[in-house]
């Protein structure tokens, strides 16, 4: 009965473990400062760009020492006027202050990837904020 009960709390341990059945640990919105970046690539409908894009963003935020909240997005075609829908990519970061936004600004892999990419797009907008109470 022991080794019963000793088991069954050592799978319960396990499986309540993000990092034991690759789960990654969930980060929160940082609400002290959000970078909102839109990218139109300039051959959207190419899919070797679409792939060279996404590997080369891809692999700048799982080396961003900085970047908390990593969302990559494209246009989800919402038919309202309001919306914009042109662009090609939209990438969401969160910081925990406008200082730490700054040093992620002159990071290796986030350079790394203006250096790699920047070929692939015509425009770029970006809009930060800082939260409010």
């Amino acid at each position: 009965m022991k080794r019963f009960v000793m088991s069954l709390f050592i799978l319960f341990f396990l499986a309540s473990t993000p990092s034991v059945f690759g789960q990654e640990k969930k980060v929160e919105f940082d609400k002290n400062f959000s970078h909102v970046v839109y990218f139109w690539l300039k051959n959207p409908e190419n899919i070797d760009d679409r792939q060279a894009f996404e590997a080369s963003l891809k692999k700048f935020l799982r080396n961003s020492k900085y970047a908390q909240t990593k969302f990559i997005g494209v246009p989800a075609q919402t038919p309202r006027e309001v919306v914009d829908n042109s662009y090609t990519y939209s990438l969401i970061l969160s910081f925990p202050s406008k200082e730490i936004q700054n040093k992620y600004q002159q990071e290796e892999a986030h350079l790394k990837f203006i250096d790699e990419s920047s070929s692939l797009w015509e425009k770029v907008l970006v809009y930060d904020s800082i939260g409010i109470d």
